[in-house]
């Protein structure tokens, strides 16, 4: 009979999870409906292409088939900018890492997002044991080949990693399909971090 033996690693989704974004000027769906205004027709996978490539606008544009006046990409760079200067931390999220480094568990992210976002992240949570991008992977969640990653970077197996996001499809149904174990949370319902991982302090 198989043992199920207790995650020694968790990973976090970042926004939503760790952290949130209290000015949201959403530079990436502008670039889309520029695009769009130029007679692009939208693609179901164009959110996916900006989290997984290493871009900055105008490449992404270039990627997508136009070229953007440079006043746009201007206004797109300030929009950015803006956005990333209110990016800030849960109050619960600092304490609750420290703790539990401090109970001997391994802790990474792994997040879709935008090449930007990755290097603002990077200076709030500089604790980590790694840090899993999208846009370096080359694909986003629930792709396997995330989570594949997600076990390479910690040289660990899946059913050794708790997974813990805001997004069921990527942060609970990828992660339970590929072996991990997988929690839900739910900040817009005031969950912390704290009521997702509770029995998690238990561990001596």
């Amino acid at each position: 009979m198989k043992i199920c033996r207790k995650p020694s690693i968790i990973v976090f989704d970042v926004f939503g999870t760790l952290v949130k974004i209290e000015k949201k000027c959403s530079p990436y769906k502008k670039l889309l409906r520029v695009l769009n205004q130029q007679g692009r027709v939208p693609q179901a996978n164009d959110v996916s292409v900006i989290m997984s490539t290493c871009a900055d606008f105008s490449q992404l544009a270039h990627i997508f088939g136009y070229d953007l006046p440079t006043k746009v990409l201007h206004e797109l760079q300030a929009d950015l900018e803006e956005e990333l200067a209110s990016i800030c931390l849960y109050e619960d999220t600092l304490d609750t890492l420290a703790d539990l480094k401090a109970k001997g568990f391994k802790l990474a992210v792994c997040s879709n997002l935008a090449l930007p976002y990755g290097d603002t992240v990077l200076k709030k949570l500089p604790m980590l044991d790694a840090y899993i991008w999208s846009y370096e992977v080359g694909v986003t969640k629930p792709n396997p080949q995330i989570y594949q990653h997600v076990v390479k970077m910690l040289n660990c197996q899946a059913e050794d990693v708790l997974f813990i996001g805001d997004t069921p499809k990527a942060d609970v149904v990828g992660p339970t399909s590929f072996g991990m174990s997988a929690r839900l949370i739910q900040r817009r319902q005031c969950q912390t971090l704290l009521h997702v991982i509770d029995d998690f302090y238990s561990k001596p």
